[in-house]
């Protein structure tokens, strides 16, 4: 068993789709690598808009008192974290979109949590190509963020599968996520 701790955050509100399906592949795969895993479902979590006051970037704590101050603490202690979210309207789910904005007070002149962490990234989409379906700007997003964070990249998982639970049906897709959860882990 590794020292490893994953922190994987689905970004989808459907508890039975696709993400969830692909977050459970990996989740497998993380743990057949010997590392902990810890699943945060954020449609299941009360997490208000950033307001931009900035207080973070000066303490390193955000001052919203909500669910997103539950997921701070294994933010910081994950080795790595893995984000999944569906496509809606050519980019993330607004769930994970509020999450990603709620993660500004983890970098800051305070420090940088994520600086040098491990990230992996899976999406879903129902178009059949990932430019017209807008996940290339999701792909986009998180390249840039992670740069910007000098997180590292691991990898990317994303697939086709547009009616909860189809995804299964793309074993390719579901080899992938379980191997990016193993890269995870190691």
């Amino acid at each position: 068993m590794s020292d490893r701790y994953l922190v994987i955050v689905n970004g989808s509100p459907r508890k039975q789709g696709n993400c969830a399906v692909l977050v459970e592949r990996a989740a497998v795969g993380a743990q057949a690598g010997g590392a902990q895993v810890e699943i945060f479902r954020l449609a299941d979590l009360n997490i208000h808009p950033c307001d931009a006051c900035d207080s973070c970037q000066e303490t390193g704590i955000c001052v919203l008192q909500d669910d997103m101050q539950a997921l701070y603490g294994p933010l910081r202690r994950a080795d790595a974290i893995l984000i999944a979210s569906p496509i809606y309207w050519f980019s993330v789910s607004a769930q994970t979109k509020l999450f990603i904005d709620r993660c500004y007070a983890l970098q800051g002149t305070a420090g940088n949590a994520l600086d040098g962490k491990r990230f992996g990234v899976m999406l879903t989409y129902g178009d059949v190509d990932p430019y017209t379906s807008g996940a290339i700007n999701a792909i986009r997003m998180f390249q840039d963020m992670l740069r910007y964070l000098e997180a590292e990249l691991v990898g990317l998982v994303y697939g086709s599968a547009n009616d909860p639970g189809a995804i299964r049906s793309r074993p390719e897709v579901l080899r992938e996520a379980y191997e990016l959860g193993q890269r995870l882990a190691s």
